[in-house]
């Protein structure tokens, strides 16, 4: 528990909050019901272990923060995350009423879990350990099945690494929301183009015969979309968008915009993790994401 003031409350509640959900106590060393929450609070962040971080305003002392906050009866107690506030409470509620207020916003434990496990993936990643990888990135998903952003970047190895069996089975929890959810939407078109190669015997020989149809006619646009699956199947991604581009400038809609969320199906899959920043800051953008996302805007909005 940290008592939190104008000086320090920039750090300790809204950087801290980008990292770990903070719950904010606003107390005052009169108010009677503040003596029963305040030790009944430092009790559950104890048993919570972690998984948000306790700190206390004085509204006396820090009239400045209590407006801030709109504080007007205390204890009131005012849940960050992101930096910002998602929910709050007033009065001295039983350990009960607290869990589950705290409960509707926290991430269980095994998410907290299957967060660590998915940055120690990402850690090995970056240092070309892929099978290291791989094994973190199977724990996350095992720890917290529900986690799609951990199922993302597994399946997503996988097919890196050639194994797309294995891809499809690790997707095969998910299949059925993957069109409500545009990643896993990605994952998928991703997992068809690579599918579309499976009778192609010569991929040198089958791009050349398709850029043949293509300078013959450049408006056809099945022999472009099946250049585009070829090219995502084999990696080569800025050479798959400039495909897709092509048919975006003749035809946005071209059958029901598939060029457009192909497109992005690529920008997802090469998009690399992006790490926590503080509140106001913008996190770094990969610059091949970025010239593709501009030229996918310029191209759709004009």
């Amino acid at each position: 528990m940290i008592n939190v003031t104008v000086a320090n409350f920039e750090t300790e509640v809204i950087e801290a909050s980008m990292q770990t959900p903070v719950l904010v106590d606003f107390w005052a060393p009169w108010c009677g019901p503040c003596k029963v929450i305040g030790p009944l609070l430092e009790k559950i962040e104890t048993d919570y272990a972690g998984r948000f971080k306790l700190v206390k305003i004085d509204s006396d002392q820090e009239q400045q923060l209590a407006a801030a906050f709109g504080i007007r009866s205390i204890p009131t107690c005012v849940l960050l995350i992101n930096g910002q506030p998602v929910d709050g409470f007033m009065g001295a509620l039983p350990e009960g009423q607290i869990k589950e207020f705290l409960d509707k916003h926290l991430p269980s434990v095994e998410e907290l879990e299957a967060e660590v496990v998915e940055a120690e993936a990402h850690d090995a990643l970056a240092e070309g350990d892929l099978d290291g990888a791989l094994e973190k990135l199977q724990q996350a998903v095992q720890a917290a099945p529900d986690n799609d952003d951990a199922r993302f970047d597994l399946v997503k190895l996988l097919l890196e690494m050639g194994q797309d069996d294995d891809a499809k089975v690790a997707f095969a929890p998910v299949i059925a929301k993957a069109a409500g959810v545009r990643r896993l939407d990605s994952l998928q078109r991703w997992m068809a183009a690579r599918d579309a190669q499976v009778d192609v015997a010569d991929p040198d020989a089958r791009a050349a015969e398709l850029h043949a149809a293509i300078g013959t006619n450049k408006r056809d646009f099945d022999a472009r979309f099946a250049l585009a699956q070829l090219l995502m199947a084999y990696g080569q991604w800025t050479a798959a968008m400039d495909e897709l581009l092509e048919i975006l400038m003749r035809d946005k809609a071209w059958k029901e915009e598939l060029a457009r969320k192909t497109f992005i199906a690529v920008l997802d899959v090469i998009e690399p993790p992006k790490p926590k920043v503080a509140e106001g800051q913008v996190p770094p953008e990969d610059p091949t994401v970025a010239t593709y996302r501009r030229r996918l805007s310029s191209v759709v909005l004009s």
